[in-house]
């Protein structure tokens, strides 16, 4: 991978990451051109010899530099407010799936279905298998099917955690006493990593999530064979 494309988002795998990765570049772009202008601004500042000795007032000048950056606030907003609504909204879910944060694990709880629950702990080094990933890899993924409305009700059960999984826009705080929720849908079939995102205690950084997004007939399988 090159160092450039390694300094930009994840690949999306759902709706609202494209929407956010979109709403990335109008944000840049506009941050990009007010940089541009000011440094050619005091660029200009510093090179000419205008000199007005007698300027006391500008109320041209001063109504521009007043609403061009309200106007470009504006443009800034209504996408983010637009896109907070998206993010917030709950559609019905065909599954729903219960997260608990342990120091230093996860476990996972399918509440539609009889006994599917398990932890999922990251897999040791000199357990990985030859193409293994390394510090994020685990021994028991969050299987769902892709292209389905997924619910997952996150929480903890001793300190501040974060279910967190950029590739699908999620971020969500697992909270001892408070259940959050949120909707997601993936778009295709793969493997998508995330990890902790609260600092939790000295094991932090070694507890990472895997979600396997597979077709409706493989969860199937794997729902009837699970023991």
């Amino acid at each position: 991978m090159s160092t450039w494309s390694q300094l930009g988002l994840q690949d999306s795998a759902s709706p609202l990451m494209e929407e956010l990765i979109m709403f990335h570049d109008h944000s840049m772009l506009i941050l990009t051109l007010v940089t541009t202008l000011v440094a050619y601004v005091i660029f200009t500042m510093f090179t000419n010899q205008f000199l007005d000795r007698f300027l006391l007032e500008g109320h041209l000048i001063e109504i521009i530099w007043t609403l061009a950056p309200a106007f470009m606030l504006i443009f800034i907003a209504l996408p983010s407010l637009h896109l907070l609504y998206l993010l917030d909204e709950y559609d019905s879910p065909s599954l729903t799936i219960k997260s608990m944060g342990h120091q230093w694990y996860w476990s996972y709880e399918y509440s539609d279905f009889i006994n599917i629950e398990f932890d999922s702990y990251m897999t040791p080094t000199k357990d990985l298998e030859k193409n293994g990933f390394r510090l994020i890899e685990v021994d028991n993924r969050m299987i769902i099917p892709f292209n389905t409305y997924i619910r997952i009700l996150i929480s903890s059960t001793d300190v501040i955690h974060s279910w967190t999984v950029p590739a699908l826009s999620i971020k969500t705080d697992a909270v001892p006493g408070r259940l959050n929720q949120l909707t997601f849908l993936i778009n295709r079939p793969g493997l998508f990593f995330g990890q902790c995102s609260e600092i939790c205690g000295a094991n932090h950084s070694f507890m990472p999530i895997v979600v396997e997004s597979v077709s409706m007939n493989s969860f199937l399988n794997w729902v009837n064979n699970y023991e």
